[in-house]
C-alpha cells in the first residue's frame, strides 16, 4: 500500500493563499486524519492529492511518483489507486444505487456485466446494506447515502481511500455507524486513508494520526491522546470547541481592521 508524502504544498485563488508550504505524510496503511476550521483549505488538500487540483509548489509523492508534475494521462492512472467519499456522498440522482456503485467499475472496464452486480452486491453488503440497488438515492435517509457513497468508494478495490467530512450532516448515532464503518474497511482492505474533518468525536476514534491545518500549514501531528492533551494554544481551543482563544482574537482582530477601513466584515480579498 502506498505512503503519500506531501512537501512544500502550496495553493493560492488569485490573491488568498489557501496552503503554503505545508508538509505532510501518510503513512502506509494508516488512517491520517487532516482536523481544522471551515474554510482552511481541507477539501482543497486531498483535491491536490488527486489531482483534482494542481498544485501551485511543492511535491505530492504517491510511491515515490511525484503527481504535481504528471500531464493528465499519468493522473488517470495514479487516480485509479483512489477511492473517495465526498461529503454530502454525491451520489448520481438519476441512478440507482446499483448504478451508482457499478459506476466506476463500468467507466474503467474492470468486469464483464456479470461480475460487476457480484462486486456491487458484495460492497454493499459491507457497508451494511442488502438488497437496496434497485432504490433510487432520494429514497434514502443521510446515513444511507453515506453507506452508499462508501460501497462506490471501494468498488474498485483502491490502495487509498479519501474521506471528506464523512459524518457531517449525520445525527451521532448514525455517524458514530459510519466511523466503525471505516475502521472495519481500513482493517479488512489494508488501505491508506486520508480524512478531513472538524468533527473531534470522529476524528479520535478514527485516526492513527491527526494533523491539524491552519493558516495553511499543518502546525501539530499526533496521535490522538497527543493531540488532546497538546500544549498548542491553537490546536486546544479547535478541540476543545472553545469560544475564546488565540483562534477567536485573530478573528475579532480582522473584523475591527475591515471595519476601520469602512469594509462590511467579509469582503476583504473578495
Amino acid at each position: 500500500m502506498p505512503t503519500i508524502e506531501i512537501r512544500g504544498l502550496s495553493k493560492r485563488f488569485g490573491k488568498k493563499v489557501v496552503l503554503d508550504g505545508l508538509d505532510l505524510t501518510v503513512p502506509e496503511g494508516k488512517n491520517t486524519v487532516v482536523i481544522g476550521g471551515s474554510g482552511t483549505g481541507k477539501s482543497v488538500l486531498i483535491k491536490c492529492v488527486v489531482g483534482l487540483l494542481r498544485a501551485d509548489a511543492g511535491e505530492i509523492r504517491i510511491d515515490g511518483e511525484d503527481v504535481t508534475k504528471m500531464d493528465e494521462r499519468e493522473l488517470v492512472r495514479v487516480r485509479r489507486k483512489f477511492g473517495m467519499l465526498f461529503q454530502g456522498a454525491a451520489l448520481f440522482d438519476s441512478m440507482d444505487v446499483g448504478d451508482n456503485v457499478a459506476f466506476a467499475l463500468r467507466r474503467l472496464h474492470m468486469y464483464p456485466e456479470r461480475q460487476i452486480r457480484d462486486v456491487v452486491e458484495e460492497k454493499l453488503s459491507m457497508v451494511g446494506l442488502r438488497d437496496i440497488q434497485h432504490l433510487m438515492p432520494a429514497e434514502l435517509s443521510g446515513g444511507m447515502k453515506k453507506r452508499v457513497g462508501l460501497a462506490r468508494a471501494i468498488a474498485s478495490e483502491p490502495e487509498i481511500l479519501l474521506y471528506d467530512e464523512p459524518t457531517t450532516g449525520l445525527d451521532p448515532i448514525m455517524a458514530d455507524v459510519i466511523n466503525d464503518l471505516i475502521i472495519r474497511l481500513r482493517e479488512s482492505l489494508g488501505v491508506t486513508s486520508i480524512s478531513i474533518t472538524h468533527d473531534m468525536a470522529s476524528a479520535y476514534k478514527i485516526a492513527d494520526t491527526i494533523a491539524m491545518l491552519y493558516k495553511g500549514k499543518i502546525i501539530e501531528v499526533g496521535t490522538p491522546d497527543q493531540i488532546r492533551n497538546t500544549s498548542n494554544p491553537v490546536v486546544s481551543q479547535f478541540v476543545e470547541g472553545r469560544a475564546q482563544g488565540p483562534i477567536t482574537a485573530e478573528h475579532e482582530e480582522f473584523v475591527r481592521f475591515v471595519r476601520q477601513r469602512g469594509e462590511p466584515p467579509g469582503q476583504e480579498g473578495h
